[in-house]
């Protein structure tokens, strides 16, 4: 059977994001299928932007379960931007295209 790669290979997961998913070793696709498991369950994604419909899910409101992943969230992106997370209170949100910078500093 051939060797898993890119995706597909199991990574070690740290503490925190291990005790959340139940796992301490996940492929990077099944970490973020459980993650999305986790939000749309406790109805986490927001209904409404700055008032409006438009864009509803977009953003996900941080419990304080995922407060403790989140803030271990600092990471340059590889165009060079910084995503840093760590400052972030629970109930505030974040936007759903930095869940892969939230698996990134998750994972050894």
């Amino acid at each position: 059977m051939a060797e898993k790669k890119g995706l597909s290979k199991p990574v070690k997961l740290k503490a925190d994001l291990a005790d959340l998913l139940g796992a301490r070793s996940l492929p990077r696709t099944e970490i973020t299928k459980k993650l999305w498991d986790y939000i749309k369950s406790r109805k986490l994604q927001t209904t409404k932007v700055n008032g409006k419909p438009e864009n509803a899910g977009k953003n996900i409101v941080v419990d304080a379960k995922l407060i403790k992943i989140v803030n271990n969230t600092k990471i340059k992106t590889a165009s060079g931007k910084v995503v840093d997370l760590t400052k972030l209170k629970e109930g505030q949100t974040i936007d759903m295209m930095q869940i892969a910078s939230v698996v990134s500093a998750n994972i050894e």
